[in-house]
């Protein structure tokens, strides 16, 4: 996988504002937040998008989930907030590098998109 942002948010290359931080993974606010509460969840291990995943990476991605519960609670949104992983460009992906984003603090409409 090539070098992308979030390769280089996780290396410190590039600033973010980090809400938390293991040795799997980081959260970090997005720039262009489409909600009051938008926060990416990322694993530190490269994987472009989900279908690329392998079966190993099992706990890891059980991990980002419980991760982006964590952020959302932490940032005072309880238990209302939406989790939205796009897979591929063709819905959405602009950042091959997995990302899980976690939205609250608004309403949402159904279906997405």
């Amino acid at each position: 996988m090539s070098d992308t942002i979030f390769s280089k948010i996780i290396n410190r290359e590039i600033e973010a504002d980090i809400v938390h931080e293991d040795d799997h993974c980081l959260a970090f606010r997005d720039v262009n937040p489409q909600a009051p509460l938008h926060v990416l969840v990322i694993p530190k291990k490269p994987i472009d998008k989900l279908v690329n995943a392998a079966d190993s990476d099992q706990a890891l991605l059980g991990h980002l989930m419980l991760v982006a519960r964590r952020v959302a609670r932490d940032q005072g949104y309880g238990d209302a907030f939406r989790l939205v992983m796009n897979n591929g460009e063709a819905v959405g992906q602009s950042v091959f590098h997995l990302h899980l984003h976690v939205l609250g603090g608004r309403a949402f409409e159904w279906p997405p998109g």
